[in-house]
């Protein structure tokens, strides 16, 4: 997500608890807050997808695959 838009979500923020929002100002922050939580879902399953755990026997094995094992 760009810096711009973790800005506005920031500034809208702030602007919430001082003073409220309008109704165009809350679907803004919503959507821009979605967008930011897709993105760290994406980033955070990325991560998962390389990284690796021993299986107990010194296999080490995908997380993903261990995860599901359980």
């Amino acid at each position: 997500m760009e810096k711009s838009h973790i800005d506005r979500i920031n500034e809208l923020s702030r602007k919430q608890r001082a003073e409220g929002l309008t109704e165009a100002e809350k679907a803004e922050q919503q959507a821009l807050r979605q967008a930011y939580l897709a993105g760290f879902r994406k980033n955070l399953e990325a991560q998962l997808e390389n990284t690796y755990v021993s299986d107990g026997s010194g296999r080490e094995v995908p997380f993903t695959e261990y995860f599901h094992k359980k």
